[in-house]
């Protein structure tokens, strides 16, 4: 994070931008154990303005001394006049000169900002003193799925399985401040850890939500966005370049593959989180010790979905560190991706979660679930890849998504 600030509350709605690498051997190792799509991101340690591909990258130029920190003055105005209006009480009493707001690093598809009342200024009544602000990103604002999350978000916080909520705007939400620690990368792969994200998922997938129980998410969403990269026009050279260079691959060949792949691959449909990766994964302050100290947070992208996508794109993102204070502004680590023991510990935690097992088909279920799993990683994949290709062109946040989207182009 930025100037070594310590955010207690980072979350993200957006996915995981950018999950297929490559090593410096160029080897053709993929992230999710299956050949259809290979990466060729080098390690993106450096502030260098040379892109990594060795062209001229302006971008990472315009990123050499890292992450911007500041709120620009509309968004402070904007921010003051949502928390005056929706949690009234105290916030009508101080001016937008005493306001206080701050950048809450890690969100990859909103902007996220920690609103708070001054110090000597107490709550009047049941109004929070600070609160997490959300304003969606340009790829969700104004489409049906906000509306549907909206509800879900609601639902989640009557349940008590999600942050309480404060108010909602046509262009972002406010939410509930949960003092915690965001998990890191390399946490997603502790035991412990994992056995609960697996429980946590468990629960997820066994809710009743009040949506359409088809699994329209996936293709559907993996279709619209096809249609959306097919008429981009980018006008930075950096961007124009590699772009080029994912248009010449067949891109709608490899879709069907990966299509007629994944039919013939059983995965029940249930409730789907979409995004379990570890900016949504909150560890609430005291409870360290418990068994219940994780919280998963932001379903912009959860619905009736294919299990197997919940399982590989989770452990797609043990490969992903979000936190990378320089350009682009994330590391890879394709050697992170869970070995078979690390998922059989995963798989196992979620069927003991969901029960009904019987132990005599134990050992073949649980070899249907890594290869399910490993699967729809190639789904993860392809979607986010394509994701990143349409947030390069129209997100304001810091972030390498050209790189990251054409580093899943398939070779």
């Amino acid at each position: 994070m930025n100037s070594g600030q310590n955010v207690e509350r980072v979350s993200d709605g957006a996915g995981s931008a950018g999950r297929c690498v490559e090593d410096d051997a160029h080897s053709d190792r993929p992230a999710g154990g299956e050949s259809l799509m290979v990466a060729e991101e080098r390690h993106p340690r450096s502030a260098s303005p040379r892109g990594v591909n060795g062209d001229d990258d302006s971008e990472a130029e315009s990123h050499q001394d890292g992450r911007n920190v500041a709120v620009d003055p509309d968004t402070r105005r904007r921010a003051f006049s949502w928390c005056r209006d929706f949690l009234s009480g105290s916030w009508k009493a101080i001016s937008v000169n005493d306001f206080q707001i701050k950048i809450v690093s890690g969100g990859l598809s909103n902007l996220l900002y920690m609103c708070s009342l001054p110090d000597d200024v107490e709550p009047t009544g049941v109004e929070p003193r600070r609160v997490l602000l959300r304003i969606y990103g340009a790829i969700l604002q104004g489409v049906d799925s906000i509306v549907l999350e909206s509800v879900m978000f609601a639902i989640l916080a009557e349940r008590e399985l999600g942050p309480r909520l404060y108010g909602i705007f046509p262009e972002g939400r406010l939410e509930q401040y949960l003092p915690s620690d965001r998990l890191r990368t390399e946490q997603l792969g502790f035991p412990e850890i994992s056995a609960e994200i697996a429980s946590k998922m468990a629960r997820f997938h066994g809710m009743e939500m009040p949506f359409n129980k088809e699994p329209k998410w996936l293709f559907g969403t993996i279709d619209r966005y096809m249609e959306q990269v097919k008429t981009i026009k980018f006008v930075r050279e950096a961007h124009i370049k590699k772009f080029n260079k994912l248009i010449k691959y067949d891109l709608p060949a490899e879709l069907e593959n990966l299509r007629s792949l994944l039919t013939a691959t059983p995965s029940p449909v249930v409730f789907c989180h979409n995004d379990v990766q570890e900016g949504n994964i909150l560890m609430l302050d005291g409870r360290e010790n418990s068994s219940d100290k994780l919280m998963l947070i932001d379903f912009e992208y959860s619905s009736y979905n294919y299990r197997g996508f919940d399982f590989g794109n989770h452990f797609c993102e043990w490969i992903y560190d979000y936190t990378y204070d320089q350009w682009p502004f994330y590391k890879a680590k394709v050697e992170n991706y869970p070995n078979r023991q690390q998922q059989l510990h995963f798989i196992r935690h979620y069927l003991s979660e969901r029960r009904g097992v019987a132990p005599a088909d134990q050992a073949r279920i649980e070899e249907d679930m890594i290869t399910e799993a490993n699967r729809f990683a190639l789904a993860s994949h392809f979607l986010w890849g394509l994701w990143s290709i349409i947030q390069a062109k129209i997100s304001k946040i810091e972030f390498g998504y050209m790189i990251a989207g054409v580093s899943c182009s398939p070779h």
